[in-house]
């Protein structure tokens, strides 16, 4: 006698189509996010990553990886890298010392003037970078007001050399980038419950050990998060060190401009383009270790 064959009942077939149905539709409504990642994310960085591997130099001759040898191997190179990487957590420390007092001050003592400060940080943000460096260079001229001021107090003989030199373009990039640095504080500092730190006090800690052992902890991952913003942005940034350094202060972003502009060797611009994403995807991965720990921890 033959045995029946099993054959799957029709609420599953109907379930099952249901199922196919539902994964179409959300594979439609993902499709175009999709193809606009792809267009104009993942197909520049490949060929940004294709171009890299082309020497452009009339006398390479080391291969594909030539570009890149030259750029880790070059001392002048070498020393730009550093330059790159000094710049950026340099900026990026100023930004949390002049930034976390702010934040601080905004979320525990300013009150109704919160909102206020708030506008004045962001207001900056809606100018355009170029016009407040322009700025920068009006105000640090030789006879600008920042100098004509010294000189009417009788602080200076002659004008102080502000431009063309490392402290404009740290004056810049603080003035630039520490809106990033508070913005990145405020929502963890205000989410710090207060009673932990009145625990601490009636326990007997001061103000700078609460401060140091219970408020920095708990706002570790805001600070965390502004430290590599600041980072980030400060490793790309380049119009401030052109228009402020007057090419005394040399970075990767500008060479890469130099690089497009005038000696026209885009597969050496694309290399040290390639390094400055390297850089950006390590400060992510460490941001990313560091919050899934403490999120572990907790």
């Amino acid at each position: 006698m033959q045995s029946p064959v099993a054959t799957p009942s029709t609420g599953a077939l109907v379930a099952r189509r249901h199922a196919r149905a539902a994964s179409w539709r959300i594979a439609m409504l993902c499709a175009p996010a999709l193809v606009l990642l792809l267009v104009f994310f993942a197909f520049p960085l490949i060929g940004n990553a294709l171009r890299s591997l082309v020497s452009d130099a009339p006398s390479s001759s080391a291969g594909p990886l030539a570009n890149y040898q030259k750029l880790f191997f070059d001392p002048y190179y070498r020393a730009v890298i550093a330059e790159t990487i000094k710049v950026s957590f340099v900026s990026t420390l100023l930004c949390l010392v002049l930034g976390y007092p702010i934040a601080h001050f905004m979320v525990r003592r300013a009150g109704r003037m919160a909102m206020p400060m708030l506008f004045l940080l962001i207001a900056p943000l809606l100018t355009s970078i170029i016009m407040r460096t322009f700025g920068w260079r009006v105000i640090f001229a030789r006879h600008g007001p920042f100098n004509e001021l010294l000189g009417w107090l009788h602080v200076i003989d002659r004008p102080v050399r502000v431009l063309g030199g490392p402290l404009g373009v740290y004056i810049g990039m603080v003035h630039v980038m520490v809106p990033f640095m508070v913005l990145s504080i405020v929502p963890v500092l205000r989410g710090v419950d207060r009673r932990l730190e009145e625990s601490a006090r009636i326990l007997g800690a001061g103000a700078v050990r609460t401060f140091v052992r219970v408020t920095v902890p708990l706002a570790a991952e805001g600070i965390l998060t502004g430290c590599v913003l600041v980072f980030m942005l400060s490793s790309g940034s380049f119009v401030t060190q052109l228009l402020l350094g007057d090419g005394s202060v040399v970075t990767l972003p500008l060479l890469i401009f130099q690089q497009f502009s005038l000696t026209q060797d885009l597969g050496f611009a694309s290399a040290m383009g390639n390094l400055l994403l390297l850089i950006v995807l390590m400060c992510l991965y460490v941001q990313l270790r560091v919050t899934g720990r403490r999120g572990g921890d907790a």
